[in-house]
This record gives C-alpha cells, sequence and structure tokens, in this order.
C-alpha cells in the first residue's frame, strides 16, 4: 500500500530535460519523487552517453571499413606487382649468380621491405584516435557520481 504525497511534487508543471528545480518544488516534494527524479536523470545521461558512443563507433567503423576495402584492393595489386618483378630480377640474377644466391637476394630485399613496411604501420596504428568525444563526456560526470569507496562507511 502506497502512501500520497504532499505538496505539488516535481510532476507540477513544464520542465524542459535538465532544467533545475526551485527551492520550493523540491521542498513541496516527496523523498521518493525526489530519488525517482534523479534515477531518471542518471538514467537519461547514461542513455545518452551509450548513445553518444555508439555513433562515434559507427562513424569511425565506416571510415575504417572503407580504408581497410581500399589497402586490400591496393595491397593485391601491390602483391602481383611484387612478385612478378622478384620473379624478374631473380632471373636477372640468376644470368650472373647461383640460381639459390640470387633467390637469397630477393628474399633479403623483400625482408628489408617488410620491416619498413611495419614500422610504418606501426607507428599509424600508434595514432588512432578512439572514442574521444565520448571519453571527454565521461570525464565530465560528477564526482558525485562516481564510486568513492574509502570513504564509504558501514
Amino acid at each position: 500500500m502506497s502512501m500520497p504525497t504532499q505538496g505539488s511534487g516535481l510532476d507540477s508543471g513544464y520542465h524542459p530535460a535538465g532544467a533545475p528545480h526551485t527551492a520550493d518544488e523540491v521542498r513541496g516534494s516527496s523523498l521518493g519523487e525526489l530519488m525517482r527524479q534523479v534515477t531518471t536523470d542518471l538514467s537519461t545521461l547514461m542513455r545518452q552517453e551509450v548513445d553518444l558512443a555508439k555513433a562515434e563507433i559507427r562513424q569511425e567503423g565506416k571510415k575504417a571499413g572503407k580504408a581497410a576495402g581500399l589497402f586490400g584492393g591496393a595491397g593485391f595489386g601491390g602483391y602481383m606487382v611484387a612478385l612478378f618483378l622478384s620473379v624478374a630480377l631473380w632471373q636477372a640474377l640468376d644470368n650472373v649468380l647461383d640460381s639459390g644466391l640470387a633467390a637469397l637476394i630477393v628474399a633479403v630485399i623483400w625482408a628489408v621491405i617488410a620491416a619498413v613496411l611495419y614500422s610504418m604501420a606501426k607507428k599509424n596504428a600508434e595514432r588512432i584516435r578512439g572514442l574521444k568525444q565520448t571519453n571527454d563526456s565521461v570525464q565530465r560526470i560528477p564526482d558525485a557520481l562516481k564510486p568513492h569507496p574509502e570513504g564509504v562507511t558501514r
């Protein structure tokens, strides 16, 4: 059985989302109404943060997907060029050197190229920005909403 509330309460008028209530409205509200409002506001805040994160992930994911597809196509084309140039170089060196030594020289050249490409890829991977807007927004959540276990007493 629930108890009826006294006073005008928090629902006694139009308040745009996020609009503060006056002191008289808060004083005239029950503890249950105040807790409901805090819970609603907190739920709205968390829902908005999740929506922002989803939007950012979608936006960055589309960019990454398009870039990955283009890199894949370019990589295959580059692979074919590298394959045929390698065979041509091997054949050219085979005219001057032993066949095994010619193949080893081509392999060493490709090892150097692979090391340079790996180094460049690692530098580029470190520049991925992640969810910058979401992270900045979450950092602005008031400290009162964050847990402080060292201050909790039982």
